[in-house]
């Protein structure tokens, strides 16, 4: 039988420091240059995938 596990004080206090961490993190913006990588990498994905595309090769096939 699984018994219930009550938290601490302290327990309940850190917790919620760090769900206020984590969720003011989660809020933030995300910087440019993580933006421009981002917009990059999907351009490339884009030229790659229409080039495979048109050579007959499916866009996702592994190797």
């Amino acid at each position: 039988m699984t018994q219930k596990h009550e938290p601490s004080p302290l327990e309940e206090q850190i917790a919620e420091n760090l769900q206020r961490a984590y969720r003011q993190r989660a809020e933030e913006e995300v910087p440019d240059r993580f933006r421009d990588l981002l917009r990059m990498l999907k351009e490339q994905d884009q030229q790659t995938g229409s080039d495979k595309s048109r050579s007959g090769e499916p866009r996702n096939a592994n190797r």
